[in-house]
C-alpha cells in the first residue's frame, strides 16, 4: 500500500512554538481526543540517494524517504553506467558518491516525515518526529507540524490520533537544535529511535539521540561491519534496549535450521557438527557472523581462533563441548543482482560427522534458491545423508519490519541477539586485527 499524507498541510513554525501549538491542538479537539496512548517514534531519515536522484532529475519527486522500486531501479542503473562492481548493493555509499552533484532542478518537494507508511500508521503512533538532513550545507532549520490519523480502512475514525513533527536542515542546524526534542517526546509513553541510515554517519548525533531509556532500532547491514557490531555490543553491554533489523531478517534462516534438527533422530547429530559454511552476498559479513554466533551459542561452543583468507573469506575455529574442533567459513560471493540489504545470506552448509557410525554422517544445505543448493553440494558430500531446503525469501519493506518491532513492544533486547553478538564481534575483531 502507498504511504498516506498527514490529514492537514503541515504548518511551518519556529521550533520554540511547536510544543505550545501541539498542546493547543489537542486541548481544542471537540471530541475530547488527547492523542493516542501508544508510543512516540523518532526517525533519522537521510535518504541521501533519493535526494540526489530527485535533485538531478533522474527520478521524479517528491522526496519521501522510503525505498521504493523507482529508487532501487535507478540506483542499479547507476551501478552499471558508472562501472561499479556488479555486486554493489543499490543503496551503497559508493552509489551515492558516483551520482552527479552539480545538476540541480530548480524546484522539488521534500515530504520526508509527512508521508506515513500504512504499516506504521496502523499502529496509531502518538507522535512521529522526523529528522530530515539535507545534502546542501548552510540550510537553516525548518520545523513543521501537523495532525495525523490512520486511514478509515485501518480502523481510524474522524479525529486525529497523533501528530507529526519534521525537523529539516543541514547537519549543523539539526545538531544545534536537539534541545527541542526534550519537550517534544512525551515522557509518559514508550519512545523509540529508528536510525534509518548508515551507522557510520553522524555518530555524535546518534549518541545524543540514543538515550538509555529510548528503544533503539538499527540495521547492522549498513555501515562498516566492525563499527556495526561494536555499536550493537556497546548497547547490549549497557543493557539498553536495542533492536537490529539485520537480525530480524535472520529469523527465517534460524527457524528453518531449527526445524531440520527437530526430528528426534537428528537431534544427536548436533553434537557432531564439524563444518559450517555460510555464503553471503558481497563483502559485508555481519549477518553471516550473527547466524554462526547464534549456532555456536546454542550448542555451547567456544571460539578458539580466527584466520584471514583470500577474497575476504573469514575462517574461525570453535571447540565443541567434547573438545573436538568445528570449522566455520563465511564466504563472500560476487552476486550480480544483490539485495538492498548488504551481506544477506544466500546459503548455509552444515556437516555432522560422528566419530563412530559413519553411516550417520549428514550434510544439511539451506539456500535462498536451488542454484545455490547445487553449488554447496560440491565437495565430496555424496557419501552422506543429504538434507536440502530452499529458505523462502522474506521480501518486506523496511517499514514493514519496523512495524513488526513496534507491534511487539519489546522493552528489552532479544536474549538470543544479546548472546550471539559478543561472539560475532570477537570473530570479526580477531579477523580484522588491531586498529
Amino acid at each position: 500500500m502507498s504511504p498516506q499524507l498527514t490529514v492537514q498541510t503541515p504548518l511551518q513554525l519556529p521550533p520554540s512554538e511547536i510544543p505550545s501549538y501541539l498542546d493547543q491542538l489537542w486541548s481544542h479537539d471537540k471530541s475530547g481526543n488527547k492523542g493516542a496512548n501508544t508510543f512516540s517514534l523518532l526517525i533519522w531519515q537521510p535518504a541521501w540517494i533519493e535526494q540526489k536522484l530527485v535533485r538531478n532529475g533522474t527520478i521524479k519527486g517528491p522526496i519521501i524517504g522510503n525505498q521504493r522500486e523507482e529508487i532501487i531501479g535507478a540506483a542499479r542503473k547507476t551501478i552499471l553506467e558508472n562501472k561499479l562492481p556488479h555486486s554493489t548493493p543499490p543503496l551503497d555509499q559508493s552509489v551515492y558518491s558516483s551520482l552527479p552533484s552539480n545538476k540541480i532542478l530548480e524546484k522539488f518537494e521534500d515530504l520526508r516525515g509527512q508521508h506515513v507508511d500504512t504499516a506504521i500508521s496502523g499502529l496509531q503512533p502518538r507522535r512521529l518526529i522526523t529528522l530530515a538532513p539535507t545534502i546542501e550545507e548552510g540550510n537553516k532549520l525548518e520545523t513543521l507540524v501537523a495532525a495525523y490519523c490512520p486511514l478509515p480502512e485501518e480502523g481510524g475514525g474522524n479525529s486525529a490520533c497523533g501528530d507529526v513533527v519534521v525537523m529539516r536542515g543541514d547537519l549543523i542546524s539539526l545538531k544545534s537544535s536537539l534541545d527541542i526534542l526534550e519537550e517534544l517526546v512525551p515522557e509518559d509513553l514508550p519512545s523509540w529511535l529508528w536510525w534509518n541510515g548508515s551507522l557510520d554517519e553522524a555518530p555524535d548525533l546518534l549518541e545524543k539521540l540514543a538515550l538509555p531509556n529510548r528503544r533503539l532500532v538499527i540495521d547492522t547491514a549498513l555501515g562498516k561491519p566492525l563499527r556495526c557490531l561494536e555499536l550493537l555490543q556497546e548497547k547490549l553491554e549497557a543493557q539498553e534496549a536495542v533492536n537490529d533489523l539485520n537480525w530480524l531478517r535472520l529469523r527465517v534462516w534460524r527457524e528453518t535450521l531449527a526445524m531440520v534438527f527437530d526430528p528426534p533422530h537428528r537431534r544427536n547429530s548436533l553434537a557432531n557438527v564439524v563444518n559450517i559454511d555460510i555464503d553471503i552476498e558481497g563483502k559485508h559479513p555481519v549477518q553471516g557472523l550473527l547466524l554462526a554466533a547464534w549456532i555456536a551459542d546454542r550448542l555451547g561452543w567456544k571460539l578458539k581462533n580466527t584466520t584471514s583468507k583470500k577474497n575476504k573469506l573469514i575462517e574461525a575455529k570453535f571447540t565443541r563441548t567434547d573438545g573436538q574442533i568445528v570449522t566455520l567459513r563465511v564466504m563472500p560471493l560476487p552476486v550480480g543482482n544483490p539485495s538492498i540489504h548488504p551481506g544477506q545470506i544466500v546459503g548455509l552448509r552444515l556437516i555432522c560427522k560422528p566419530e563412530k557410525q559413519k553411516e550417520n554422517d549428514i550434510c544439511v544445505i539451506l539456500a535462498s534458491e536451488s542454484g545455490e543448493c547445487m553449488r554447496l553440494e560440491a565437495g565430496g558430500m555424496a557419501s552422506m545423508e543429504l538434507i536440502e531446503q530452499v529458505v523462502p525469501s522474506q521480501i518486506n519493506s523496511v517499514e514493514m519490519d519496523i512495524a513488526r518491532l513496534l507491534a511487539s513492544s519489546r522493552g528489552s533486547s532479544s536474549p538470543l541477539l544479546a548472546a550471539a553478538t559478543p561472539i560475532a564481534y570477537k570473530i570479526l575483531s580477531l579477523f580484522e586485527g588491531p586498529k
